[in-house]
């Protein structure tokens, strides 16, 4: 896989503006080789969960904070846009970032408390930050319908065209996830990645090297958030109904999953995990009640084989990253950082 994932390195940085338009036209074509409401259904799937695979694996991947409450920024992003939507008569398009904003926020009010903790104690945490929101949304009637949920979500419009349909919404989903990829590929290689990834190898070393450590691992935990609120009030309106039941902590472990399989620290290893975990869902549609056990299986069997996960510790065409020995890379980044 390594030798094979060179050469498509290298291929792409030889024509690199060459494929990346022939990419985009080929992602623009897709509703028309795929005119099925059912296989655009699973493919705005699949992309919706590359907004919430990635934004985990911002937070996972790149600074070694280990959140698993993921599924609350998600279901703050989505209550967010349907309640302002219907409530406020805000647009669809305003909404996306404020709806980013204020889950961004939230991740603000969790990291600031959890700073000093680590591993699986910051996990804890978020798992139970993740059963709050849960739970307030369940209980608040007045504001959030309670166990009854959200009906009737405005659907998003644009120069008098409203996107109805998965065929339609499908290009909502994909400038989403064109817009994240480019940005977060233009975060990570900035001052500010570079510090993200120096505290993931050596927090110490980083902060001896002047990397304030407090600060970066706040605006991680933010910018992590943001793209969960961003991928919730993307979500609420294409399904035009919300609920409690969405957001449960089976959620937050299915992202959790993709980012597990798919490789975490590369740009590629969510969108290859969404990929992987919305086929095998799919396939495993008749025994839904199996589903997570198929989930464990695939994870215990992925740490046994490829702990790196599918991506993992290889080149990634989109991170532009080497191949380097931890001790080198944590010496590297923490340089950089300073």
């Amino acid at each position: 896989m390594n030798q094979l994932m060179n050469k498509v390195q290298k291929l792409w940085d030889e024509h690199k503006i060459v494929s990346m338009a022939v990419l985009f036209i080929l992602l623009l074509t897709v509703p028309s080789v795929f005119p099925k409401n059912y296989i655009m259904g699973i493919i705005c799937r699949i992309l919706l969960y590359i907004l919430l695979a990635g934004g985990l694996n911002v937070i996972n991947g790149y600074s070694s904070q280990f959140c698993i409450g993921y599924a609350g920024f998600f279901c703050i992003g989505a209550y967010a846009e349907a309640i302002l939507s219907l409530k406020a008569g805000m647009n669809f398009w305003i909404l996306l970032p404020i709806s980013g904003i204020i889950t961004a926020i939230f991740g603000l009010l969790i990291a600031l408390p959890t700073l000093r903790l680590s591993g699986k104690y910051l996990s804890i945490v978020t798992l139970g930050f993740s059963e709050i929101i849960r739970l307030t949304v369940l209980n608040w009637n007045g504001l959030t319908g309670g166990p009854m949920g959200i009906k009737g979500i405005a659907v998003p419009s644009l120069f008098g065209l409203e996107f109805k349909s998965a065929i339609q919404y499908y290009y909502i989903f994909l400038f989403l996830v064109i817009l994240f990829v480019f940005a977060t590929s233009r975060v990570i290689k900035s001052r500010i990645g570079r510090a993200w990834m120096s505290i993931r190898e050596d927090e110490l070393a980083a902060k001896s090297l002047g990397v304030e450590a407090s600060k970066y691992k706040a605006m991680n935990f933010m910018y992590g958030a943001f793209w969960a609120g961003i991928a919730g009030a993307a979500y609420a309106p294409y399904t035009r109904y919300i609920d409690p039941t969405f957001f449960t902590l089976d959620e937050g472990f299915n992202i959790l999953a993709m980012v597990i399989v798919g490789g975490m620290g590369t740009m590629v290893g969510p969108i290859a995990g969404s990929i992987v975990i919305n086929i095998v869902t799919e396939l495993l549609r008749p025994i839904s009640e199996y589903r997570m056990v198929v989930y464990a299986i695939l994870i215990i069997g992925m740490m046994w084989l490829r702990p790196q996960g599918l991506f993992g510790a290889t080149q990634s065409i989109l991170s532009g990253g080497k191949i380097m020995k931890k001790s080198d890379r944590g010496k590297k980044k923490g340089r950089e950082a300073a």
